[in-house]
């Protein structure tokens, strides 16, 4: 190490105490005097014939004494001279050498490097619905983040300064995605060694909070549905047949728009494209008569096929139509797939059973589908509170013997 690394460690530590400016330091005239410090050896302050003080530091490096400038006293005080001096002593008498630390730092890409690396890598495994929504949000909120820091330099102040900005441009939902997507990142540079493990900063960035969507169709309003449907029946039949068999089989939107002919296999949908992978849905007399009923066309592997527009269905404007005629404002298609486990949950199906219906892999996203309706939650309480009363008999009734009535509770 020489002056040129102490001068370096002496930048780095102005910085770090946010002093970006030191001041004339060359071309002074000629020297005066050195004061050093009684408090601190190794800190002194230079005096010229012009009038001009610099404070500097001296430190003894590899066998050598170096002496470097901190800075001009009209621009730094002596306090805050002094603060510098002692952090850069202290780095100079444990070996610190900034050249190996930038060296070491080269081999760590920038993190926009990596991100076209994890992509090139990792993308391949993606389905195309994931890589084209992934896609989206590296073009908005990952690709621009970060800029010029090396990706061992991304702390989880920085991440937690990009989340906030995100949730403010792009929305609560959108930052959580884009968040999920950067954990995923950096835990990879852990596993390809790129940095060291448990370094993720993404690790505890708190989620915005999610909104919990517990809409769904009552017996009325699927009546309701089910008369609007019927309206539209001649008109469009391929279109209604796909949103009755959404409806009977709490299946995705896009897993019924897409559905194939190969993928139909007697009473069961063989689903290879599900979000969660490959997954069996069984289908009920209702369901299987819609798939029965329905034309195959040549050249053609779609279930539901659109001769006018030559694709699958699109199901958009045929819900807006039938949602406004049931009276259903504000529904949207995914809130039949509520329904379905919902009114599953009420006639008391477990919840495994509803997760392996709708294809869930844990049992937790099946309950917070699953939301029981008021009325039979109130029913189930009145049949419950019957029973223990008879089973006591009027005499012990619990509309009898209350808090209220300590006499009785304590005489009887």
């Amino acid at each position: 190490m020489n002056a040129l690394t102490l001068q370096t460690i002496v930048t780095e530590e102005l910085g770090t105490a946010r002093i970006g400016t030191v001041g004339k330091t060359k071309g002074d005239s000629k020297l005066r005097r050195i004061v050093w410090s009684r408090q601190l050896p190794g800190f002194g302050t230079r005096y010229y014939a012009s009038g001009r003080t610099i404070y500097i530091v001296q430190a003894a490096m590899q066998g050598r004494t170096r002496t470097v400038t901190i800075g001009n006293a009209k621009i730094l005080s002596e306090a805050q001279a002094m603060d510098v001096a002692r952090r850069v002593l202290l780095r100079a008498q444990v070996g610190q050498n900034p050249a190996e630390r930038r060296k070491k730092r080269r081999k760590v890409p920038l993190y926009s490097d990596y991100l076209d690396t994890y992509w090139r890598k990792v993308s391949p495994t993606w389905k195309t619905s994931t890589l084209h929504t992934h896609g989206l949000y590296r073009q908005n909120y990952l690709q621009s983040a970060f800029a010029g820091m090396f990706l061992d330099e991304i702390e989880q102040s920085d991440v937690q300064e990009w989340f906030n900005r995100v949730t403010e441009v792009g929305g609560p939902g959108a930052a959580n995605r884009s968040c999920e997507i950067l954990r995923a990142m950096m835990n990879k540079a852990e596993e390809w060694g790129i940095k060291p493990e448990g370094s993720n900063p993404s690790t505890s960035i708190r989620m915005n909070k999610r909104r919990k969507c517990e809409r769904f169709l009552s017996d009325q309003e699927f009546r309701r549905l089910g008369a609007a449907i019927d309206k539209h029946r001649r008109s469009r039949p391929v279109h209604c047949a796909a949103l009755q068999l959404l409806i009977l089989t709490g299946c995705r939107r896009s897993e019924i728009t897409g559905l194939t002919w190969s993928e139909v296999k007697g009473r069961r949908l063989l689903l290879t494209d599900s979000k969660t992978g490959p997954r069996t849905v069984w289908l009920g007399e209702a369901a299987w008569t819609i798939i029965k009923c329905l034309p195959r066309h040549k050249r053609r592997p779609e279930v539901f096929y659109n001769p006018k527009t030559r694709k699958s269905v699109d199901l958009t404007c045929l819900w807006r139509d039938v949602r406004e005629e049931a009276g259903l404002h504000g529904v949207r298609l995914h809130d039949l797939r509520h329904s379905f486990a919902s009114h599953a949950a009420a006639r008391s199906e477990t919840l495994p059973m509803i997760g392996k219906l709708l294809g869930h892999r844990h049992v937790t996203t099946t309950a917070r589908y699953a939301h029981l309706d008021d009325g039979p939650v109130i029913e189930a309480g009145q049949r419950i509170g019957d029973l223990i009363e008879e089973m006591m008999g009027s005499n012990r009734s619990l509309n009898h013997n209350t808090m209220c009535d300590r006499s009785a509770l304590l005489y009887d």
